[in-house]
């Protein structure tokens, strides 16, 4: 990976772990706040708002070997409502989390499916422009249009990524040397609308906060998912787009512990 690229990724993570990281010390803190009567949520907060998804599995590792019960399960039974679904979106490793939200999407318990994408239909999808396209004499226009406009941003940025390994040129090429007109000026511009995926999950969480009720799962699912990847970058997107702070819409919308926890995911203001 090329220095810079790997410097603005870094520049996009809002929690980056702990830098002298030790999980025992971790698990005790987490296992002194859920002892007993009562329970110190701002003790749960401060640890696991600020370690990295491989670092939440190394306390919970240390958390069983310490204490014999598993972390998420303890978590689960001294928490409740929004607080709790965040805390244990974080314990989920990334995949499993994705798998967990997908599983209940499908079941009608999640507020959209936005953001998940199916790896093997992508590549399908890839085939399915390039044998619309490149690979024929003459261009299938609807196949094209099909995939571009009934697709997520998250989905055909998958599937571009495809499309260049099969066909050694990026979707905009293809389109620009197999359309013409508007409808090249159309598929260009949703083109270039999906490559800027910051805009796409600003807009997401802008309207996750939007108005009256929160859609907190889609709040919580882009927050958790994001925050060890880009999140610095969409606030930043965020702000240029609706001229105020990802922060400020969290802090107006939502209260109590939830908000602080969203807040040390979300970091300071851009």
């Amino acid at each position: 990976m090329a220095w810079w690229k790997a410097w603005i990724e870094q520049e996009g993570v809002t929690v980056k772990g702990s830098h002298h990281f030790n999980p025992d010390p971790d698990a005790e803190t987490l296992y002194k706040a859920m002892k007993g009567i009562g329970t110190n949520e701002q003790a749960i907060t401060d640890v696991l708002t600020r370690r990295s998804n491989m670092q939440r599995q190394q306390i919970a590792k240390s958390f069983k070997a310490q204490f014999g019960k598993d972390l998420t399960e303890t978590l689960k039974s001294e928490l409740s409502g929004k607080f709790e679904r965040l805390i244990v979106a974080l314990m989920y490793p990334p995949y499993r989390y994705e798998a967990k939200e997908l599983h209940d999407a499908m079941k009608g318990s999640r507020d959209d499916v936005s953001g998940f994408v199916d790896s093997g239909l992508a590549l399908q999808d890839a085939q399915d422009l390039y044998a619309a396209g490149e690979k024929i004499r003459g261009t299938d226009e609807m196949k094209f249009i099909t995939i571009l406009c009934t697709r997520s941003a998250t989905h055909l940025m998958r599937a571009f990524e495809e499309y260049e390994k099969i066909a050694n040129k990026s979707i905009e090429d293809s389109i620009k040397s197999e359309t013409h007109g508007s409808l090249e000026e159309a598929m260009l511009t949703v083109v270039k609308c999906t490559r800027n995926l910051h805009s796409y999950f600003a807009e997401r969480l802008y309207y996750a906060l939007k108005g009256a009720g929160t859609r907190d799962g889609t709040l919580i699912r882009n927050i958790v998912s994001r925050s060890e990847i880009d999140l610095n970058l969409i606030k930043c997107q965020f702000k240029k787009m609706y001229g105020k702070t990802l922060s400020s819409m969290i802090v107006g919308d939502t209260s109590g512990d939830y908000k602080n926890a969203l807040l040390s995911l979300v970091g300071s203001d851009p």
